[in-house]
C-alpha cells in the first residue's frame, strides 16, 4: 500500500495507540477492551488462515437487543442501528487491531499540505448490492448530504473546517481542509463513515427517505433480504463482494430480542450463534462452559470508548443552578453503577474524556464523589428544602414556590437498570424521578429534536480522538436536532475556543493541556455527569470462529457445524 504519512498524521494515529476502553450504545451492544484472544483474522491475513472450504456456507443467527427502526447508519450514531446495519456497508478504510488505517473501499491514499489535503484512490472493482458501480461520487454525496448533516460526531468535528470534497475522476476523491486536520483517517471506517449510494438517495433527504432506509443498498459482505420490525432482519451473502471468497456464510439472520435473559436462553438452546453482550449474572457461568467462546473488546458498533453519561437539560429552570447539578452528582454512587449494573465490566468514569484516549484524558480532577450529606446541603442552599416527604422549591429562580423536586429520566429500554438505580439514589436526597423508557428512534426525537426531557442517559462514545466523539457533546454550535449531539444544550465560549485550539494544535503536549482545561471547566460546571466507562463481552458457539469484535464482525466468520 502506498501511503505517504506526514508528521501530523503520525501524531494523529499515535494519539490512540494504547487505547484501552470502548463501549456500545446499549448494555449488551456497547463496549469492551482490545485484548482479543480468539481467532480473529486481520484484513491482511494470509490465505491459509481462511477456514477450510467444507465449513463455508450455512446460516449465522445473531441476537440483537433492539429494533433499529431503519438501516441507514450514515445519518445517526445510534448504536443499536449500527449493530444491525454496519455489516451491509463499508468505509473508505478499516482500522486494524492497533488502530492503524488499512485499505477498504480506498486502496491507497496520500496526505499533502501537512495534513490539509487527503487524496484517496478508490478500488475499481466494487459494485453496490443492486449492481451499480461504486464511484467517488458516492463518497462525496455521503459526506456532503448525510455524514456532515446528520452524523453527530462527523458534523461536529469536520463541518466547520472542511473546505471541499472533490472528485477528480470516478476513482479519486480529495478532502480539502482549511487547515491541517489530524484525525481524518480514524474517522473513515464503517463505524464513523459508512458510504451510502448516491444513485439511491440523490434528490431526497437521506434521514427521511424511508423507502431507501428500510430497503438498504450497500457494498458490504452481506446484502439485504428483509426486515420485520420487532422480529428479525435477514441478509444474504453478497456474491459480488470485492474481497474474494468472503463472506463464508450464505445467510445472516438477526433476531431482535430485547430481553437479555431470552438471548442467553436462545444461545444455550442452539437457536442463536452470536450475542453482542452477556448479562453480568450469566457471564462467569458461560465463560466456563466449553460450548462457548468469548471475545472481550472495547470497540463496538456505533462507536468506541463510550461513557454512560447523564445529561441535564440546561434549558429547564430545574437545572439552571450548578449547585443542583452538583448535588445530584454527589447523590450518585458511580461504583454502585459499575458493580450492580455493569457487574464490574468497565471502570468508574474519572473524567469527561475516556481513559481510552490517554493523551486527552485528564487525571486528578475534582469529580463529585458519592456524599449524600453534601448533596442534601447543596440542595438546601439552592432553595430546595426538605418538607418531610420530598423537597420543594423555596426562592428558586424560575420555579414556583412549593414545586416539588420532581423530574423525568429518559432512557433506552436496555438502560432501565441505570434508571432504577439512579431513581433510588436520587430518592435518598428527596428527588422524585420518573423513568421514561423510549425506543431509540423515539428517544432521539424526544431528546434532540423536541427537547422534551429533564434528564437522560446516553452512551456517549468518545472515539479514538476527542475530535471524533467528544467535541460534539459540548460545543454550542452542536445544539441541534442531530442524534447524540449536545444533549444538555451546554454553552461556554471558552470551551468552544479550546476545542477549536485543540483542533489546530499539532504538539501533543499542548493539545493535552487544552483538553485538560476543557475537562476542568466541565467538572466545575457539570452540564453532564459521567458514570462509567463501559466494556463488553461477545459470546458465540465454540465451533465458530473468525469473528471480529465490532463493525464487519461476520465478514470472515464461519461455523463448522
Amino acid at each position: 500500500m502506498h501511503v505517504r504519512r506526514t508528521l501530523l498524521l503520525l501524531l494523529g494515529v499515535a494519539f490512540v495507540i494504547g487505547s484501552a476502553a470502548c463501549a456500545p450504545e446499549e448494555p449488551g451492544v456497547e463496549e469492551a477492551p482490545d485484548d482479543v484472544d480468539v481467532d480473529e483474522p486481520s484484513p491482511d491475513a494470509p490465505e491459509e488462515e481462511a477456514p477450510p472450504e467444507e465449513v463455508a456456507g450455512g446460516t449465522l443467527v445473531v441476537g440483537i437487543g433492539s429494533d433499529p427502526g431503519h438501516l441507514n447508519p450514515a445519518v445517526t450514531t445510534q448504536g443499536g442501528l449500527h449493530t444491525a446495519s454496519e455489516i451491509l456497508y463499508n468505509g473508505l478504510v478499516e482500522l486494524d487491531d492497533d488502530l492503524n488505517p488499512v485499505p477498504e473501499l480506498a486502496e491507497s491514499w496520500e496526505i499533502e499540505d501537512d495534513g490539509a489535503l487527503y487524496r484517496f484512490h478508490l478500488r475499481d472493482d466494487v459494485v453496490w448490492h443492486d449492481g451499480e458501480p461504486f464511484t467517488s461520487a458516492d463518497v462525496q454525496y455521503t459526506f456532503e448530504e448525510a455524514l456532515l448533516e446528520y452524523h453527530s460526531r462527523t458534523r461536529a468535528s469536520m463541518a466547520d473546517i472542511i473546505e471541499a470534497i472533490e472528485t477528480p475522476d470516478e476513482h479519486t476523491v480529495e478532502f480539502r481542509f482549511a487547515e491541517p486536520y489530524a484525525p481524518l483517517l480514524l474517522q473513515l471506517d464503517v463505524v464513523e463513515a459508512p458510504i451510502i449510494p448516491r444513485h439511491i438517495y440523490e434528490g431526497t433527504d437521506p434521514e427521511q427517505n424511508d423507502e431507501a432506509n428500510l430497503n438498504p443498498v450497500g457494498t458490504g459482505p452481506f446484502r439485504f433480504v428483509s426486515y420485520t420490525p420487532d422480529s428479525e432482519i435477514r441478509l444474504e451473502r453478497n456474491p459480488d463482494y470485492f474481497r474474494a471468497g468472503l463472506p463464508h456464510f450464505d445467510e445472516l439472520v438477526m433476531r431482535i430480542m430485547p430481553d437479555e435473559s431470552t438471548q442467553v436462553i436462545a444461545l444455550e438452546a442452539g437457536e442463536v450463534d452470536w450475542l453482542w453482550g452477556v448479562p453480568g449474572p450469566d457471564l462467569e457461568r458461560l465463560q466456563a462452559d466449553p460450548a462457548f467462546d468469548t471475545l472481550e473488546t472495547n470497540r463496538n458498533p456505533g462507536g468506541s470508548n463510550c461513557i454512560m453519561t447523564v445529561s441535564f437539560n440546561l434549558e429547564s429552570a430545574l437545572f439552571d443552578d450548578v449547585r443542583v447539578r452538583r448535588a445530584l452528582a454527589h447523590a450518585l454512587d458511580r461504583e454502585a453503577f459499575l458493580e450492580r449494573v455493569r457487574f464490574g465490566e468497565g471502570a468508574v468514569a474519572q473524567a469527561p474524556i475516556s481513559s481510552g484516549i490517554p493523551f486527552a484524558h485528564a487525571e486528578g480532577l475534582d469529580m463529585p464523589e458519592h456524599d449524600v450529606e453534601e448533596a442534601a446541603a447543596l440542595l438546601e442552599e439552592a432553595g430546595w428544602v426538605d418538607d418531610g416527604d420530598t423537597r420543594v422549591a423555596q426562592g428558586v429562580d424560575g420555579v414556583e414556590d412549593g414545586t416539588p423536586l420532581a423530574f423525568d429520566f429518559v432512557h433506552f429500554p436496555a438502560f432501565t437498570p441505570y434508571g432504577e438505580l439512579l431513581r433510588a439514589q436520587l430518592g435518598a436526597v428527596g428527588a422524585d424521578v420518573t423513568l421514561r423508557a423510549l425506543e431509540p428512534p423515539v428517544f432521539t426525537e424526544t431528546v434532540f429534536t423536541d427537547r422534551d426531557f429533564d434528564t437522560n442517559i446516553v452512551s456517549y462514545c468518545n472515539g479514538n480522538d476527542p475530535e471524533i466523539g467528544v467535541r460534539r457533546m459540548y460545543i454550542s454550535g452542536n445544539i441541534a436536532p442531530i442524534p447524540f449531539s449536545n444533549s444538555s444544550a451546554y454553552r461556554n465560549e471558552r470551551v468552544d475556543e479550546l476545542f477549536d485550539l485543540a483542533l489546530r494544535t499539532v504538539d501533543l503536549d499542548e493539545r493535552s493541556e487544552q483538553y485538560r482545561e476543557i475537562q476542568e471547566i466541565l467538572v466545575e460546571e457539570l452540564p453532564y455527569f459521567w458514570l462509567v466507562e463501559t466494556t463488553a463481552t461477545r459470546i458465540f458457539r465454540a465451533e465458530c470462529g473468525g469473528f471480529r469484535p465490532y463493525a464487519l464482525f461476520a465478514e470472515e466468520a464461519y461455523c463448522d457445524g
